[in-house]
């Protein structure tokens, strides 16, 4: 069999968890041609000298190219068209199509805890993974707000009132990833009540310190470990159709 290929495209990504993930599967499935690498590229211009590879069959992609890699590709699924964010590219038949697993894993999160009284969120951050949130947040029905450091609602102004009324947090930025693990966006915990879920989507640490503090009110809290998972699955199923 020709080796088949895979890897994560990233700036920094050293500590990711899908090359470890997926070397797993791959002995789990007596998968011995197949490997999984680190593209790490300083921009995304860089792009082609990775995808030249002809035995790249999937990849993954992560922070900072989730968007900017969409001008270089030559289809998107729906999913990704909609979420306007890629963390996911097969490559069949000579064309780069990119899918949004995120999304996927994001909604198996966000069900896991959900109640009925869940009808309002705030998505914290503005990046590639709080497009694939907006989008399940939308289709389960769910008002939300976000907020960012550009946002006319930002980590400056964001009010008390507003969390106490908002049940569904998602922490998207990477703030509080492992080494600075101490770190958290700017934010009123005091308002955080026993029902709010609280979801940060940052894995390791297991426990954040926003994740910390929200327990500390009482909470339901969830890190982003089962998302990964759940995207990752996705992808595998999207690289082998």
């Amino acid at each position: 069999m020709e080796k088949q290929e895979f890897g994560l495209l990233g700036k920094n990504i050293s500590y990711s968890f899908s090359k470890k993930y997926f070397e797993e599967k791959f002995k789990k499935l007596f998968l011995k041609d197949y490997s999984y690498n680190f593209f790490d590229i300083p921009e995304i211009e860089n792009l082609k000298s990775v995808t030249e590879n002809p035995n790249l069959v999937g990849m993954n992609v992560t922070i900072p190219y989730k968007q900017a890699i969409i001008p270089f590709l030559d289809e998107l699924s729906d999913e990704a068209s909609q979420i306007g964010a890629v963390n996911c590219v097969s490559f069949q038949n000579g064309k780069k199509i990119g899918y949004n697993t995120d999304a996927f894993g994001f909604e198996k999160t966000l069900l896991i805890n959900k109640k009925e009284h869940h009808k309002k969120a705030l998505i914290l951050g503005d990046g590639g993974a709080a497009k694939a949130v907006r989008y399940i947040l939308d289709k389960h029905h769910i008002q939300h707000v976000t907020v960012s450091r550009k946002s006319e609602i930002n980590f400056e102004n964001l009010s008390e009132d507003l969390v106490r009324d908002s049940l569904v947090i998602v922490q998207t930025t990477p703030v509080g990833t492992f080494p600075n693990i101490e770190d958290a966006v700017p934010f009123p915990f005091d308002a955080i009540t026993d029902k709010h879920y609280v979801i940060d989507l940052i894995y390791n640490p297991s426990e954040t310190a926003f994740l910390r503090r929200s327990a500390e009110k009482g909470a339901t809290t969830l890190n982003g470990f089962y998302m990964l998972e759940q995207q990752a699955e996705k992808a595998w199923e999207v690289w082998n159709k």
